[in-house]
């Protein structure tokens, strides 16, 4: 009896650390409140108290096939991770630069961390430089090993920071404190500062108001809504997919993609995303576009509503 009550001691003291932990820790970010939520509930898509996908996905796994993930992901399996260090090109900041206004820059620096170059305008999508894409600092999924690991003092000037949505491995506390803390997207003191712009999922500006980012820096779009950036014109638009980064917050921020449309080129930037019909209507309003990103690296037999397959 006394062996029971410790454990049951001590399992109530792991789970009032655990909910401590999602309520005060800094990683989690923030909830939409206010105005912010006001927003977010007047959308047609907001239903039964929380944000849904345009087409029917369901997303329930039975709690064996969860476990299962669970074993797997912890257990690890052949293939899932590279044996070698995974060599990378030095980016080359001059040569960046010297992209002519008329033509598209792109490098892609892992997983949805992409600059992007149109009308002479640096963009940066869904950054993540940080150890782990993860809830805890210690523990959750770590970077692959890389040749070079790319640092926020390596960028070169960034005009705007794209951010589709708010899961931790594309939206990471430890790069966006970076970015605050240089108030510019390079550490070199010959590079003229920036006001770095952040045009974000509705919902999203409650995590980087928390993390100290200047309201006024904060642009936040609701599906089929546009922003500027000098000549670009940005939209966000629809995806299938879903958010959350704490125990009861999924389906609180909005998700989406980006359409670039410049003076000569256009771009389609789609983060995170199930197969869904809303790629031909992307197309038809603000194609044909010169390059389109299309995620194909988190697909899973338990999950093919959500992420799509190569």
């Amino acid at each position: 009896m006394i062996v029971l009550s410790v454990i049951l001691g001590s399992c109530a003291v792991l789970l009032m650390a655990l909910a401590l932990y999602f309520r005060l820790s800094p990683r989690i970010g923030g909830d939409p409140a206010g105005e912010r939520l006001a927003r977010i509930r007047a959308l047609s898509n907001f239903k039964g108290g929380w944000l849904r996908n345009l087409e029917p996905t369901d997303m329930n796994m039975p709690f064996t096939t969860v476990l299962k993930v669970m074993w797997t992901m912890l257990r690890g399996s052949d293939g899932r991770e590279p044996e070698q260090p995974i060599p990378v090109e030095p980016f080359d900041r001059d040569a960046w630069e010297r992209i002519p206004d008329h033509e598209v820059g792109i490098a892609w620096l892992g997983h949805s961390t992409v600059l992007l170059r149109i009308d002479g305008l640096t963009f940066l999508t869904d950054p993540v430089f940080g150890e782990r894409a993860s809830t805890f600092t210690f523990a959750g999924p770590k970077r692959f090993a890389y040749t070079e690991h790319m640092r926020v003092s390596m960028l070169p000037p960034v005009d705007a920071v794209l951010l589709s949505h708010d899961h931790y491995d594309h939206l990471c506390h430890e790069t966006i404190h970076d970015l605050i803390v240089l108030r510019m997207s390079g550490a070199a003191h010959d590079r003229p500062k920036k006001k770095l712009r952040f045009i974000t999922a509705l919902g999203v500006g409650a995590h980087l108001e928390k993390w100290g980012v200047d309201p006024s820096r904060i642009t936040e779009l609701a599906w089929w809504e546009e922003a500027e950036v000098g000549p670009v014109k940005i939209t966000f638009t629809p995806t299938r997919h879903f958010t959350g980064r704490g125990l009861t917050n999924r389906f609180s921020t909005l998700w989406g993609a980006f359409a670039l449309q410049g003076t000569h080129k256009r771009i389609h930037f789609g983060a995170d995303s199930g197969y869904t019909a809303t790629f031909k209507e992307v197309g038809e309003r603000f194609g044909p576009f010169d390059l389109a990103l299309l995620e194909c690296g988190a697909y899973s037999e338990h999950w093919p509503r959500i992420h799509m397959f190569p």
